[in-house]
């Protein structure tokens, strides 16, 4: 798919690693937050439509209820979204590691969702930012949706665009039932800049 684009394999390998540092600080900083080892996968990086991006997160099981997040950025000539897709059983786990007493009701979950995407979303945006010599203006985080099928999420968020220059990366807590997936989603009309940024720095 990747032809629709005319990445090369050169360009992913820069951005593949442009994404591991700044997904490696973000998941630098959660660790401290939550005094845990975070386990993180290679980032995983594709061209697709809107309706395929559900069925290419590897390592969420697509009949599981999940919960997610997502918040635009923009800035000189780039646009795009980031996306948390929590599996539903990390709350509890999350709870305790956040030391959060209260009743785990559905506003409860949706402050622990937020939490989590602050301090993912802004060290992973900044990191990506800072590589490529950019500066990004973010929009507030929304919730996608709580408790539902990744299908429905995705479904319901009505894309801008008709491709899309996706890097996924899961984060796992060891010892604890947390797992998620962090997508950087730039659109088609962010990718000749972004492939430019990409030439310079290879070169």
């Amino acid at each position: 798919m990747s032809s629709v684009l005319n990445i090369s394999e050169d360009q992913r390998d820069c951005l593949q690693e442009i994404t591991n540092v700044a997904m490696g600080q973000a998941g630098d900083r959660l660790a401290r937050l939550l005094d845990t080892f975070v386990v993180l996968s290679i980032p995983h990086i594709e061209v697709m439509a809107p309706s395929d991006i559900a069925m290419a997160l590897h390592s969420i099981d697509k009949n599981d209820s999940v919960s997610g997040v997502c918040q635009g950025f923009i800035g000189g000539g780039i646009s795009g979204e980031a996306m948390l897709i929590f599996n539903d059983t990390s709350f509890t786990d999350l709870a305790q590691l956040m030391k959060y007493d209260d009743a785990l009701d559905e506003q409860a979950e949706r402050e622990l969702l937020m939490d989590t995407t602050n301090v993912l979303f802004g060290a992973c945006l900044r990191g990506i930012a800072e590589q490529i010599d950019m500066e990004f203006s973010y929009g507030p985080p929304m919730v996608l949706g709580q408790h539902m099928r990744l299908k429905e999420i995705f479904d319901q968020n009505n894309s801008r665009w008709s491709h899309a220059l996706v890097t996924e990366i899961n984060y796992q807590l060891e010892g604890y039932n947390v797992n998620c997936d962090l997508l950087i989603v730039m659109t088609d009309n962010s990718l000749d800049i972004v492939l430019k940024k990409l030439d310079y720095l290879i070169q």
